[in-house]
């Protein structure tokens, strides 16, 4: 292969080296908040629950609806019957709480001493009359959001069937009842008539209220309508999937989830690019349009409307490198966008890559590099350390978004930082939240022209007061 070639082409790489990632027991974090009459069991050591109490310390206002289940030397030894041990705090959990489902997590202390998690969940939630999903998310197997994706893999299987349960659960849904309140019948078949025929759509992963109304009413412009996303706001709204069904992803991590519908309850998966990004959501739509024959209107006017309202950021990065050392599964995804908004990325360092679940993204990474005259990046999957960071001093990147462990010691050798979890955290999907990557990725640039402008004693002034 000719050096013209290299760079116009993908290139994987798989180093075998460790996870340098967040535990993915941390998917607690969002989950319980998503689902907001769930409850989540974490079985595992005092160093689970240390990392827990960390991690989520910031909602400290927020009722939290999780727990440390903590494995003592007795436990590990197997002096103590699982089964009565879980069954008393599942029990004291629907005292407490009354949850409509239970969910266990599993960690490394569990796949270790072999825990039969899976096993126990049937029996117990038959005696408790409460739900038990059992999922497993441990770090020795998998990267920091990979724990969503185990999560919503187990909850695919407890998904309803048919479309009689459906309607049935919807007449009881005071929720439902209420929405429609006061309204006619005519308005409400007049939305209806808003959307094209299609087959049922069914979306997948774990985001914010506010974007999935943003994203399911980009769809219902071009008369998309979506049966149901999974995870729902309530465990007892999970949506129905038939055989069929179409599903698509909405985060580059949940290719287990994927592969459970696509196995396990036959469904059709739409693979098209993530929508993150102006370019990558006007991707998406268009997919899932011309999946369903359904020509798509207005998008380009969209996406040009939106890339004028990011110039002020474009403006910062245009021409600059970006260097990914992975964290979170979302790299291929930001680097695609950051590349269309004028930067160079010589490397992806990513955990896990699932090219199959991936290719369309991955086919739009080599197309955005192409269009935009720039070298292809080269993916590095399970990257080593060592060797990544030295590759780093040898490209001097203008900027490095890495996993928390890495940033104060580049940062000390004067390179540029930015958390990737932040990015986790973020609203990133959808046209209207580009802006929020955008303010994360410049923000170590915009403080280095700040530094520059006032200088340092004026700075540590100026901090000092705030």
């Amino acid at each position: 292969m000719t050096l013209a070639q290299e760079s116009t082409s993908l290139q994987f790489e798989c180093e075998t080296g460790n996870y340098h990632t967040f535990c993915p027991i941390s998917c607690v974090a969002w989950l319980y908040q998503k689902i907001e009459d769930s409850f989540f069991l974490v079985i595992g050591t005092k160093t689970c629950g240390y990392f827990l109490q960390n991690a989520m310390g910031v909602m400290i206002f927020a009722e939290p609806r999780y727990a440390m289940a903590e494995l003592e030397e007795g436990d590990i030894s197997a002096q103590l019957k699982d089964y009565e041990e879980l069954k008393r705090l599942c029990l004291q959990i629907k005292r407490d709480r009354n949850p409509s489902v239970i969910v266990w997590i599993g960690t490394c202390t569990t796949e270790i001493i072999k825990m039969d998690l899976e096993g126990l969940a049937p029996k117990l939630e038959s005696e408790i009359g409460i739900p038990i999903v059992t999922a497993r998310a441990n770090g020795l197997d998998y990267a920091f959001t990979q724990g969503e994706d185990t999560v919503l893999a187990a909850m695919a299987h407890k998904c309803p069937k048919s479309v009689k349960e459906e309607e049935e659960k919807e007449e009881r849904n005071a929720i439902h009842k209420l929405l429609n309140f006061g309204r006619k019948k005519e308005d409400i078949s007049q939305e209806e008539s808003e959307y094209k025929d299609h087959p049922p759509l069914v979306l997948f992963g774990s985001l914010p209220d506010p974007v999935v109304t943003n994203l399911t009413l980009e769809l219902k412009k071009q008369g998309v309508k979506i049966s149901g996303w999974l995870p729902s706001k309530r465990y007892t709204e999970l949506p129905v999937i038939d055989e069929g069904y179409y599903v698509s992803g909405v985060n580059p991590f949940l290719s287990r989830t994927a592969t459970t519908l696509m196995r396990r309850r036959k469904c059709k998966l739409i693979g098209a690019p993530f929508p993150i990004g102006p370019d990558g959501t006007r991707a998406w739509i268009e997919k899932i349009c011309s999946v369903f024959n359904i020509e798509p209107q207005g998008l380009e006017e969209r996406e040009g409307k939106i890339w004028e309202s990011l110039e002020e950021y474009i403006k910062l990065i245009r021409g600059k490198s970006v260097f990914f050392m992975g964290d979170n599964l979302l790299e291929i995804s930001l680097a695609r966008f950051l590349i269309r908004c004028g930067m160079t990325c010589p490397e992806i360092g990513i955990p896990y890559m699932d090219k199959r679940y991936q290719k369309a993204e991955l086919d739009f990474l080599e197309k955005t590099c192409n269009e935009m005259g720039v070298p292809v990046p080269k993916i590095v999957e399970k990257p080593d350390n060592y060797n990544q960071i030295q590759r780093i001093y040898e490209l001097k990147p203008d900027l490095v978004i890495t996993g928390m462990a890495h940033a104060n010691p580049l940062e000390a050798r004067g390179i540029n930082t930015k958390w990737s979890v932040e990015f986790t955290f973020a609203q990133i999907h959808g046209f209207t939240n580009a802006r929020d990557i955008l303010e994360l990725a410049t923000r170590p640039l915009r403080r280095n022209n700040n530094l520059k402008e006032l200088g340092w004693e004026k700075l540590v002034k100026e901090e000092a007061k705030v």
